[in-house]
């Protein structure tokens, strides 16, 4: 069925990557949200007000709830999918992101209200008129919300979107409820339990829980959240890849959206080698990266190879320092001779979670260099680790 759909309404479907083709996943996911919604909510109203129940009625008024949802992640595509201009130069990818945002506050406030609900219920029960008409009308709805959960999902991981992850979460949150409901109805007819308003305050507390964790996914991107350490490494791994290429380090990356990253990187070649040659292998490095979806500036580092000096310094500062903290890594070393001392000039590199001062560390460092260079002196610059980018 998702397959069908796909073909039928999304008109060349295989090339996710281009941003038509995206929005046009997107719009038909929305659509075919608020159709299957519109009708359970009409269903569900029409059984749970004919049997008094609360916990069907709000399970209603839940579907409504993902109906206006669907809207506005059909609202978040479209607006999405509008070109850059000269206020916004990245284009509008984080509406996106913000229509996820948006129903996971959704999700939120249909939890607390079914909550509400629900203990007002407890204190004051009830009896609900059992029809199974009512338990026919919610065997068909978890079947359908089953479906829409998968179809959400399967559509949301192709074109990597966490707004259609965002709606197939609440689908599945809606199979769990209304199967509680349905579970509730059938052990309150065939027993003396009148378990409508406790099961309606377990599926609102799970709504709740389910509410929070989508909002934190979706908030992360917005938040400049880091990029995946998948993706780091497949960036190391492709520039170390090119002719003269030493090491790299102090990579960034910028998410303005699904499929509209921008990053920088700083590339290490000899210094000895030709400017010019150096600079048409960045250049290549670029335009393959952009190739590829991934705008990359890179900033060139000339390393000195030809000192064995220089190298047998650096080696041993990169290993002293990771004793230090195993995370600990430098770049950019220089030496400047003195007639008095020699000044050891470099960044040094450290995680977010580091438990030492930056003072104290420099200090480490400094003692040392001192202990095995007598005549050096370290210029530090500390470096955060944005990308958690090995070395």
């Amino acid at each position: 069925m998702t397959d069908w759909i796909i073909r039928q309404f999304v008109a060349n479907h295989e090339n996710v990557q281009e941003n038509a083709v995206r929005t046009a996943y997107g719009k038909v996911s929305s659509c075919v949200g608020i159709l299957c919604n519109l009708l359970l909510f009409l269903c569900k109203l029409t059984v749970g007000t004919l049997s008094g129940s609360l916990s069907i009625t709000a399970d209603a008024v839940n579907n409504l709830s993902d109906a206006s949802s669907s809207i506005i992640s059909l609202l978040g595509f479209k607006m999405a999918s509008k070109p850059a201009d000269d206020e916004h130069p990245y284009g509008h990818g984080r509406y996106e992101y913000l229509s996820g945002l948006t129903v996971a506050l959704l999700i939120l406030v249909i939890g607390v209200e079914l909550f509400r609900s629900s203990i007002g219920k407890i204190l004051t029960p009830l009896p609900v008129d059992f029809r199974w008409v009512s338990a026919a009308v919610l065997a068909g709805s978890i079947l359908v919300k089953f479906w829409m959960a998968a179809f959400n999902r399967k559509v949301g991981r192709l074109i990597d979107s966490k707004t259609l992850i965002a709606t197939a979460a609440d689908s599945r949150n809606d199979v769990i409820s209304t199967a509680a409901v349905l579970a509730a109805s059938l052990l309150s007819h065939f027993t003396s339990l009148e378990l409508d308003g406790w099961m309606g305050l377990a599926v609102a507390v799970f709504i709740l829980y389910s509410g929070f964790g989508l909002v934190r996914d979706t908030l992360d991107p917005l938040l400049g959240r880091a990029p995946e350490p998948r993706l780091v490494a497949e960036i190391r791994g492709k520039i170390l890849g090119y002719p003269g290429v030493l090491g790299t380090h102090d990579l960034m990356i910028h998410d303005y959206g699904p499929g509209r990253q921008f990053g920088s990187v700083h590339v290490e070649m000899a210094a000895e080698q030709d400017v010019l040659v150096s600079h048409d292998v960045i250049d290549n490095i670029e335009r393959d990266f952009l190739r590829d979806g991934l705008h990359m500036i890179i900033h060139f580092d000339p390393i000195v190879t030809q000192n064995q000096a220089v190298d047998d310094l650096r080696s041993w500062l990169s290993e002293q320092v990771r004793t230090i903290h195993p995370a600990l890594s430098i770049h950019d070393l220089r030496i400047v001779p003195g007639a008095t001392h020699t000044n050891v000039i470099f960044d040094c590199v450290v995680p977010h979670n580091f438990p030492m001062r930056y003072s104290e560390l420099k200090a480490a460092i400094g003692a040392a260099v001192a202990r095995q260079y007598p005549n050096h002196y370290c210029v530090i610059t500390i470096d955060t680790d944005y990308a958690a980018l090995p070395h």
